[in-house]
Formats: structure tokens, sequence, C-alpha cells
């Protein structure tokens, strides 16, 4: 019997990516909904060549003419993620919609899916202590995807925390780690999009950039595997080939490595592991021997003061939420070049100072109708900080 498929955010680089490994093994599959926001040509792509039951599109223009376009196909166009009938089931769900748009459908999705894919760094942010609930009532599978993630759970399996004396997070330093720190100051949105190693949207490369996505992994560490944050650390890794490192109280160290492409984790997620992997990658030719010249090094706080965040990024509760949400609408200004690069991080550090924070932050959102209020302060309040920085 084929496998029931869900992907969230179907037109962006997982869900291509997705799309691109189900493709191989198409008889196995039958991908019968997609996400996707407003990519009119590769939504009607999509339609045309995957044939799948239901397509939900959330830009309500985009909705209508893709409506209008399939009117007379058996498909069933959505605009809402809420419309789909929760008697739909599905084997496998990839959860890969940006921001925190993406924690509603991934929430729905637990309760429908027997396993979800999770590369929604901000479902796990903000809604672990739903999703991890709903999925262990439900007996779903949560499966991380990001490398990081996925290293890890590969290099903690059947070990006890209690062994494990540090994690290390690697992050390639993203396109301005040989940067001198005046020339932070002229950094565009050209420059921070252009990443050194990977192929990613553009709200993940601006966070690679600064390294906040690297802020967002140790908090999704610490509430994927129970690790507190004093056992967790970044490195600076430029090729960008181990993905994690666990050292143990008995001297060893451990680390996985693969080629930059998400076409490992995702595969591998997709097939449990039983896979040959030139089926669906072919690994680039080096003419080093694999392990040669991989450097690891400390990250230069001078030049991503953002890493400062680790030491209180889980502060209270509700921390993660406020970081999430300021972060996002930053992101969005920079690429409308209306805030330099800077302003990221000191905006973000000013709405942990501000007035109302603790009134936010301390508390326990218990379902998704709070993480909203939180974030939504959050949001506000960095805007009325842009407009007086910046008019």
């Amino acid at each position: 019997m084929k496998k029931k498929i869900c992907i969230l955010g179907s037109t962006g680089s997982i869900g291509l990516t997705s799309l691109k490994i189900l493709e191989k093994k198409i008889k196995f599959f039958n991908i019968k909904v997609l996400v996707a926001n407003k990519n009119f040509k590769i939504i009607c792509e999509q339609i045309k060549k995957y044939k799948p039951k239901y397509f939900i599109i959330s830009d309500k223009t985009i909705y209508n003419k893709v409506l209008k376009k399939y009117s007379k196909r058996k498909i069933k166009i959505l605009n809402d993620f809420k419309n789909l009938s929760s008697k739909e089931k599905f084997d496998i769900t990839i959860s890969a919609i940006p921001g925190i748009a993406g924690l509603y459908p991934t929430l729905k999705s637990v309760k429908q899916s027997k396993k979800i894919l999770i590369a929604n760094k901000e479902s796990i942010i903000c809604g672990w202590n739903l999703i991890k609930i709903s999925a262990s009532k439900n007996k779903t599978k949560i499966i991380p995807v990001d490398s990081e993630h996925f290293s890890i759970s590969k290099l903690i399996q059947n070990e006890k925390l209690s062994n494990i004396n540090k994690i290390y997070i690697t992050a390639s330093g993203g396109p301005f780690l040989g940067y001198k720190k005046n020339q932070f100051k002229k950094i565009l949105p050209k420059h921070a999009l252009k990443h050194p190693k990977w192929q990613m949207g553009k709200k993940i490369t601006i966070d690679s950039s600064t390294l906040m996505n690297k802020i967002f992994e140790i908090i999704e560490a610490q509430k994927l595997f129970n690790i507190p944050n004093e056992k967790l650390d970044i490195l600076i890794h430029p090729n960008s080939l181990v993905h994690a490192i666990v050292e143990y109280k008995n001297g060893f160290k451990k680390f996985l490595y693969h080629d930059t492409s998400m076409i490992i984790p995702l595969s591998n997620a997709i097939f449990d592991g039983d896979l040959n992997i030139n089926e669906f990658f072919k690994s680039k030719k080096n003419k080093n021997t694999v392990l040669e010249n991989l450097i690891f090094k400390p990250v230069p706080e001078e030049l991503f003061p953002i890493i400062k965040l680790k030491k209180i990024a889980n502060e209270y509760p509700s921390t993660p939420i406020i970081i999430n949400a300021s972060n996002e609408i930053l992101v969005d200004h920079f690429l409308l070049k209306k805030i330099p690069f800077l302003s990221i991080f000191k905006i973000i550090m000013s709405i942990l100072k501000d007035v109302n924070y603790k009134k936010y932050a301390i508390r326990n959102a218990k379902n998704i109708e709070h993480i909203n209020k939180i974030d939504t302060w959050a949001r506000k309040t960095t805007i009325k900080k842009i407009k007086n920085l910046y008019g």
C-alpha cells in the first residue's frame, strides 16, 4: 500500500527537496496534500505533476487565481489548513512552513499523521510542549530533519544523557565569517543572502548570517532532547560537513559527517535509514580525503553578538516565543532595507529589556491562543521600536 504524504510548505527549499526525493520512489507514495503560500508558478507545476487530492494555499489572491484555473479538475483547492477534514490521515507529514505560520498546521498534522518530519524551527521553539503532548496522545513519531538535530538524534541514540558532557552544534559562520567589525555597518540584504555552503529560503539565510539560527537550534535541542543549556554549545565549522559533536564524560567524542545537502537527513528520515543514498544524491568528488582539514573554532562574539542570547534565550517559559517573533519582524524589515543589519541584535535586546517583557515572558503558554497573544505583543513592540528609531 502506498504511503500517504502531506507536505507543509511544498514550494520552499525543504518542500522541493522532499518532492525530489519522493519522485525517485514515487510508486511507493501517494502525495495527498500539498500546502503553500503564494508561488503561483510552482503551485501550478505541482498540481499538474503530482496531482494531489488537496492543495491548500494561504494567500487569498493566489488561492482565487488557482481555484479559477483548476475549477474543472478533481483537485480540491482550499484557502486554510483548518478546512482540511480531520478524517484525512497521513503516513508522513513534512513540516516546512517557515515562521510561526507553521505552528498551527504542524499541531493539526500531529493528530492526523503517523510520522512528522519537522523542519519548522518555530514550531519547536514556540509550541514544543503542545506538540509533545499531542504526539504522545496520538502515538505520532516526531523526527527533526534539520541537519544538526537529525545528527544529534543519531549520535545520542541508546545513550544515557547522564553520560554526556557536552553537545556542540556547528555553524558555518555564514557569509561574514571573514569580515572585520567595521564592515558589518555596510551589510546589505544582497550580501547576507549569499550563503557560502547552503541554498535555503531568505528568512533562514538571514538567520544564518546573524547566527540567530544557532540560537534557535540551541533552544530546539533543549526541547527535543531534554538537554540543559549548560551542556550545549556552538562551534564555527566553515567546512559544514560535521553537523553535531557529542562529548562524553569518558573522554570519547562522536560526530556525524555528511555532505551539505538536505537530501541526506530528509531521505534517511523518510525511509527510516533503509536506503542507498546514491539513488538520491551524488556526493561531490573531493581531492582531499573525507576527514582532511576539518576546522572547528569558537564563535567570535565581537562579530556575532547575537550569540549572547544563548544564556538568556530560555530565561522564562515564553522568552523563545518573544525572541522568535521579534526576529521575524526584524528580518522582514532588513530584507526591505528599512533597518541596518546590526539593528537586528540591538532591537531584540531592547525588547528583552522592555518594561512589559517579563509580564509576557513568564507566561506558560498552554494553547496556541496563548502563544499568539505573546507573539502579537512581541511583534507590535518590535514595530514600535523600529518606528522610534527609523521613522
